[in-house]
């Protein structure tokens, strides 16, 4: 019924009806609380993947040399030293919403904002009224295309749009992975400053480039990762994998912008040991692994099996992970992507045992999406019921995943698809959830 009230309203109100209601009241919003990103320096990230990871990496080298920083983001919202988790399902909060934290924000001191930007913020004007300083491209791949007529290249463009955006309001810098196939087109426009990021060294930058900021990673465990910047700066990460690294990059090239040295930027580093959500591991005494990840497509789930299988690399241990994909309308071709990759073999990155389950089916048919993926590693060689597990209610899922977890202490565990979210919408009805705490009662129960 309430599929049936929406897809009418959609209908009686037209989308460009809607972008202008937005466009409206975002400028009354500035207004109303005086502009407050006019008295910071406020930086944005955009790209598919990694936003959240990069905005808490920033934060952590800004902040812990005493420059008062506050983020806005999917995962959580920092006002110095203080952190909030998002209880919404929004990264960029709605123009009233975000304009008062900005206000909040600049009044409790903050010299610096870090905000994630998403192409649905910028494709509804929540991006409008908000003065950058510095834009951070982090990487591009087919996702959100719902909300954007299923066209990848209307997707593209929307996220191009932020980067207008900065060369209108003259940022200062610019800031791009250029390890991504698209990175060229973010670097185009004429900003005072660019910067570029890379796993790997460039010989011939071109001359409208400032600097080329490069990284080689030389360990990597469950708990830690290091590596060196440009060959000589030495890093370490207490947050593991090789894409982490990609996102710190970010906060280097931010870090020596606000003329930090490597110590300093270190110094930052160390004090962060859990993102919300983003491979946060999960501890009551168990003698086994187990993370909590936001994973929820193809890009990320290949980064946390590719970390999970470097990690049981030597042992008998197995990878063992829980999936869902939501509703809604979301894309749904992700599903069988998302199946086929934990479908694969070990030698290829897959996973070992695979549950799927429920995220978030909104009005969907959970059967629906839970088979839209299970068909799928079924294809890739998983066998139903011996390691591979249909199971729609999201805590038996999980009750399911810890106990095979919990047959070897090499063991590594991933629940995925959610993160730090506060809520699982289930038949249109929107219910309190957190997989870090329902993993922990869980856990307690098989100690």
């Amino acid at each position: 019924m309430l599929k049936k009230i929406k897809s009418l309203v959609k209908n009686i109100i037209s989308e460009k009806l809607l972008l202008k209601y937005h466009g409206i009241n975002n400028f009354f919003a500035s207004i109303v609380y005086g502009n407050p990103s006019k008295k910071m320096k406020v930086i944005g990230i955009t790209g598919t993947k990694g936003k959240s990871t990069a905005a808490n990496f920033i934060w952590a080298v800004l902040q812990k040399n005493e420059i008062k920083t506050g983020v806005i983001g999917t995962a959580n919202i920092r006002i110095g030293n203080n952190e909030f988790l998002n209880t919404s399902h929004m990264t960029m909060p709605g123009a009233m919403e975000m304009q008062k934290l900005l206000a909040k924000m600049q009044k409790s001191g903050c010299e610096v904002v870090v905000m994630e930007v998403t192409s649905e913020g910028i494709k509804q004007h929540r991006n409008d009224n908000i003065y950058y300083s510095i834009g951070i491209f982090t990487n591009l791949s087919p996702e959100h295309l719902q909300s954007h007529n299923n066209s990848f290249k209307e997707y593209k463009n929307t996220k191009k749009k932020f980067f207008t955006q900065l060369k209108e309001q003259n940022a200062e810098l610019i800031i791009v992975n250029n390890d991504n196939e698209f990175s060229h087109e973010f670097l185009e426009e004429d900003i005072q400053k660019k910067v570029t990021v890379s796993m790997k060294y460039a010989e011939n930058l071109d001359k409208n480039i400032s600097d080329n900021i490069f990284a080689v990673i030389s360990n990597i465990t469950p708990n830690k990762t290091f590596f060196s910047v440009n060959k000589t700066e030495k890093y370490a990460l207490k947050i593991g994998g090789d894409k982490n690294v990609e996102n710190a990059l970010l906060a280097v090239a931010v870090g020596k912008h606000f003329k930090l040295s490597a110590e300093q930027i270190q110094f930052g580093f160390d004090s962060l040991s859990v993102i919300p959500g983003r491979m946060e591991r999960i501890q009551v005494g168990q003698n086994f692994s187990v993370f909590v990840d936001y994973a929820h497509e193809k890009l990320s789930m290949e980064f946390i099996l590719k970390t999970a299988r470097e990690c049981v690399k030597g042992t008998d241990g197995k990878v063992i992970i829980l999936l869902g994909a939501e509703g809604g309308g979301r894309d749904t071709a992700k599903r069988e992507v998302m199946g086929r990759q934990v479908g694969k073999s070990s030698k290829d990155n897959g996973a070992d045992f695979v549950i799927v389950s429920n995220v978030d089916p909104y009005e969907d048919d959970p059967t629906e999406i839970a088979e839209g993926i299970a068909i799928f590693a079924e294809k890739e060689g998983k066998v139903r019921n011996k390691n591979l597990f249909v199971i729609e209610d999201r805590r038996a899922g999980i009750a399911k995943a810890l106990q095979i977890g919990k047959e070897n202490s090499n063991n590594i565990v991933f629940i995925t698809g959610k993160g730090s979210e506060q809520s699982i919408v289930i038949s249109g009805i929107s219910l309190l959830w957190d997989d870090r705490r329902v993993v922990r009662e869980e856990l307690q129960k098989i100690l």
